[in-house]
């Protein structure tokens, strides 16, 4: 069975907050499994790292800055955060 064609059952519940670094208590490896998208003040973002819905904010790098870690340097926007599966 090809991964597109996947019924909508067999998704997880995508989280309230949800980070793509492996190192966060936020990461769920299981919703990554899946195409997701991100639509911050109703437009859709490609560029979120982390996000939270009842706070109402995302978190996108700053350019090229990274911090000292060598991770890219991360601003938060706040605003109306909604998250579906593609």
């Amino acid at each position: 069975m090809n991964d597109q064609t996947s019924t909508p059952n067999t998704r997880p519940t995508l989280p309230d907050r949800l980070s793509i670094d492996a190192r966060s208590p936020h990461h769920v490896a299981a919703v990554f499994e899946h195409d997701i998208g991100i639509r911050f003040n109703d437009k859709e973002r490609f560029d979120v790292s982390e996000y939270c819905i009842s706070e109402g904010w995302v978190k996108v790098p700053s350019g090229k800055t990274l911090d000292r870690k060598g991770q890219p340097l991360l601003i938060q926007l706040k605003g109306r955060v909604e998250v579906f599966y593609k």
